[in-house]
């Protein structure tokens, strides 16, 4: 009987032993689940910060190689404008048709843009570049309109107070008219 007790005591410890041990290893697995889900998180965060960091040093290697867009001093600023129709086949635009507003040469430190303002609201921005002593705009409708229009301005007749030059204008790939462009340099 001593023997029996003596077996049932040693199979009851080792049945405990084993019971306690499967808690413990339900407890390590539990920790290293955590601990390879903090690990995803810590990986996550740095790759965010190596993101961050080529992000910010891009900036700054960038930021030496951008050239500020300026129109010259002798063009910025306001002039009034006259366009007069010189020719056309389109229905919109008749020959001698004749148009007065305010041109403001401006930019916004990226892009030169040139704004079209007639009884102080703006009719039509475009955007521009000087170069060879030759002023061009252009300004095109978006996709999403049904009638798809283009105008191209060449300003080449720069002197101190006076632009002159041409626009044409293209309609659905259609019609196109074309205008003279004379702009005085206002007195404001």
């Amino acid at each position: 009987m001593l023997k029996n007790t003596f077996f049932i005591l040693f199979i009851g410890s080792f049945l405990m032993i084993s019971c306690d041990y499967k808690e413990k290893e339900k407890s390590l697995t539990e920790k290293e689940k955590q601990l390879l889900e903090k690990e995803k998180i810590f990986a996550k965060k740095e790759a965010e910060y190596q993101s961050l960091l080529k992000m910010r040093d891009s900036i700054f290697t960038k930021k030496d190689s951008v050239k500020i867009a300026l129109w010259p001093e002798e063009i910025s600023g306001s002039w009034n404008g006259k366009v007069i129709c010189t020719e056309s086949n389109c229905s919109d635009y008749v020959v001698g048709d004749q148009r007065t507003d305010i041109w403001e040469f401006d930019s916004d430190s990226i892009h030169l843009s040139t704004k079209i303002i007639n009884n102080n609201n703006l009719v039509r921005q475009y955007s521009g570049k000087f170069e060879n002593n030759e002023i061009k705009l252009n300004f095109k409708t978006d996709s999403t309109s049904h009638k798809k229009v283009e105008m191209n301005i060449l300003l080449n007749d720069i002197s101190d107070n006076k632009l002159k030059g041409t626009r044409t204008i293209t309609v659905n790939d259609g019609c196109t008219a074309k205008f003279s462009v004379e702009l005085v340099r206002s007195s404001k």
